[in-house]
Formats: C-alpha cells, structure tokens, sequence
C-alpha cells in the first residue's frame, strides 16, 4: 500500500531495503512497528538511516547498513521505553550486546579497508584475534568500563608483554568503540574520556639501539663482504644506513623514481608512514653504489621495476627483508636499528635538528614554509653528504671496490672506471634472494 508518492509501507526487512533502493521511494514503514521510519541518503540509495518519532518528535536510532533492520527491530522496545519517559532522549542504541560482536564487526571491517596499509591490518588483526577477543568477547558491552577493562585487559597484558604493546592493542580497542560510535551503533562509547594513562602510570620509553656509532666498521666490514656475494642484501642495509629510511620505504623503492641524473630519490607517499611523499638526495658515494648495484642486476638477466626484487612479482616482501637483517647482523640487531644510528650520528655531527627531522620523514608541525621550501634541499644534501664522508673513514669507499667496477660521477653523468666486464659475477641476484629465503616468499 502507497502512503504518498515518496512513502512506501512494507514488511522492514534488509532484503526489503535492497530492493527498494532501485525506486524512487524516499521513506520506508512497517505497520507492525508505527514509530520506526527508514529514509534512504539522498546521495547514495545503498544507504540510508533510522529513525525513531515519538509524540511527533524524531530522532535518528542509526545508520543502515551498519545497522541492520533485524538489529534495530530487536533495539526498538528500549528506545521506545526510554523515550515514553522523556520523549527528547536519544533514540540511538547499541547494535550488539556482547563486546565480541563489536570486536567481530571492526576487523571485518578494518581488513576491507583499503586506506590502511598491509602491515597495519597484521598488526591490529593480531591484537584482536590473541588478546581483545579472548579476553573480552563474553563482556557485555553495558558493564565495559574502566574497572572490568583494567581487571579483564590491560592489568594481566602488562604483567606479560611491553608496555608499549599494550598501548597497541589498546589503541586498536578504542578506535573500534570510537568507530562505532561515530557511526551510531553504540548509543554510548564505553571508553569514551579514558586514557592509556588511566592504567599505566609508567611512562613507556623509546627502545634504545642496539648499534652504537663504533659499531658501524664492523657493520661496514660486513655488509662488504656480503656485497660481493649477494650484493641485493648488502645494498638493501647500505640504502638504510646512509639515508635513514623505514624498512617499508627501502624494500619498496622504484627504480624510476631513482635518479642518478639529478641524484634524488623519491618516495611516493604511498609507501611511507607519514603518508607524505619524501625527496633524498643522492650522494656521490650513493649513485656510485646504485649504477654499479643497477648494473650487476642487468648482467644477472634482471630489468624489473623494482630496486629489490621479490622472488614473484612485486618488491621484495617484509619477510624476506627482516631475514636479510637477521643474516647481516647475526640476529644482534634490526633494520631500525640502522635508522636509529643514523639519526644519532647527525646529530653528533652537528646536524640541525630540524634537517635531521625531514631526513627521516618525520610528521613535523607549525613549520615555516618558506624556510622549508627554499633551503632545506640544500641543507639535506649537505647533511648527508657530511655523513657519507664519514661512513667513509668507517669503510663505506671500500665496498664493492675489490670485486666489482665502480663508478665515479662525473659532473651529473656516471662513468665506469673500467672496461664494464663482470665476468667476476657467480650468483644472480634473484638466486641469492631465493637462497635466502627459501623461496617462501
């Protein structure tokens, strides 16, 4: 039966809502439930909202799909008892009952969303699936709160695991009952005004390094030796170690975006934390290393796209890139341990703070742009060319000599200093990757 041309009365179902989104029916009612109202969005007919009148006034319960019809049917007796008691009360009620069915809907929800990157949909899918859920999925969502949360959560992770773990997964816990509140499926958001603080007093301090600047000749020494052998490895920790770069942004890199003409490299913004694009200049010592490394993987049969290489299509994976440090360092130290030598190293080089900031990529805040803008390439070249000639006395200008040509730069053009023949070469660079990791990847 049509109430009006825009009003359409039916049997409340998702399956209902599915097919009359290809009408042009603006509101949807069911006489078995008079105060409940569905309006399709105007922009988008797969969506819409419901909303609950009482004494003539509305007010909307939630949004569909996220709220679906059988969940705000079974929710309406308590919005209607709450609203016959004041009938301005909100009309907004919780979609689950349990804490587990929350939890469920945020990783479906969270691995389909394509704006985060692989490796925090990992980290946030393991937070949920060994600790949030096992501890919290018989919790009803009314008596989450702060004391059931540090009794059932955060007071027995903190007995087991680093605190700064434990702010992990409680940050994944928050973002989900934020999510879902911003959404209108919880009436309320239990942690709404609760902080990690409110649990753990202690200050969760930086991880220190694990490599010190008198480590770096020996660093040095090996990743010379290993160059000659399996140079991908080798040039994968020189990338880090004289740039400073995430493990991410290195493994990723394009040889397109790597510029020995004008000694850059770019990283586009989507393979960096920051999500903010990033501009290294090249040193000498650097475009040397990458036209002898670039060579090396021609004459191995190799003319992909990426700087390293997987064993399948695609960059080199984190797996396989975690398992060249364990290899280099004899499972002493990590690939951030590179950056955070480096990072020291500048600064007791006398490097300007805010120089050795962009280098790294870090998010910065209230910056002059124009000072940006106009000096900081300069700068950024000359920070890294101090810290190159540096790792030179620790044995950087060393590497590859031995084995391979090298290159010199010649104004802005590469040359080689010999004939070009790499007879010397034994291992192709896929095989030496495939030899190390098993060729799992």
């Amino acid at each position: 039966m049509t109430a009006s041309p825009k009003t359409l009365h039916v049997v409340l179902t998702d399956a209902e809502i599915r097919k009359q989104s290809a009408g042009g029916a603006r509101e949807l009612r069911d006489s078995r439930f008079p105060e409940l109202r569905f309006r399709y969005s105007t922009t988008n007919r797969s969506r819409g909202a419901w909303h609950v009148v009482v004494r003539g006034k509305w007010g909307k319960a939630g949004d569909y799909p996220g709220l679906t019809a059988k969940l705000m049917q079974s929710a309406l007796p308590a919005i209607l008892q709450r609203r016959a008691i004041d009938p301005d009360a909100l009309s907004t009620e919780n979609a689950w009952t349990m804490t587990g069915d929350l939890l469920t809907w945020y990783m479906d929800r969270m691995l389909r969303d394509r704006s985060l990157s692989m490796k925090r949909k990992a980290g946030a899918k393991s937070a949920l699936t060994c600790h949030l859920v096992p501890r919290l999925a018989s919790l009803p969502l009314s008596d989450l709160g702060k004391g059931t949360l540090d009794r059932l959560l955060m007071w027995p992770l903190q007995e087991r695991y680093a605190l700064s773990f434990v702010r992990l997964v409680y940050n994944v816990l928050a973002v989900a009952m934020r999510q879902a509140h911003r959404l209108g499926l919880l009436r309320l958001n239990p942690m709404a005004g609760l902080k990690f603080s409110d649990f753990v007093s202690a200050r969760i301090k930086p991880k220190p390094s694990r490599l010190r600047g008198d480590d770096l000749p020996e660093v040095l020494a090996k990743v010379s030796s290993t160059f000659d052998i399996h140079p991908a490895r080798a040039m994968l920790a020189l990338m880090m170690l004289c740039h400073g770069t995430r493990l991410g942004e290195t493994r990723m890199a394009l040889w397109r975006n790597v510029n020995l003409i004008t000694r850059q490299w770019f990283i586009p913004e989507a393979d960096t934390k920051t999500k903010a694009e990033h501009v290294l200049p090249l040193t000498v010592q650097i475009c040397s290393l990458l036209q002898t490394f670039q060579d090396l993987q021609r004459a191995s049969g190799y003319q992909g796209a990426y700087v390293f290489p997987g064993i399948r299509r695609g960059a080199m994976t984190a797996t396989t890139a975690t398992a060249v440090f364990a290899f280099l360092s004899d499972h002493q130290w990590t690939s951030h341990d590179l950056r955070k030598v480096a990072r020291t190293a500048w600064m007791d080089l006398g490097i300007d703070y805010l120089v050795g900031e962009m280098l790294v990529n870090h998010a910065l805040k209230n910056m002059d742009a124009t000072y940006i803008h106009t000096t900081a390439e300069t700068l950024k070249r000359q920070a890294l060319e101090k810290w190159h000639c540096r790792l030179d006395e620790y044995g950087l200008s060393a590497i590859g000599c031995e084995t391979y040509p090298r290159h010199i730069v010649s104004g802005k053009t590469l040359q080689t200093t010999e004939g070009g023949a790499y007879s010397k070469i034994s291992i192709p660079l896929q095989g030496s990757m495939e030899s190390l990791s098993g060729g799992a990847e």
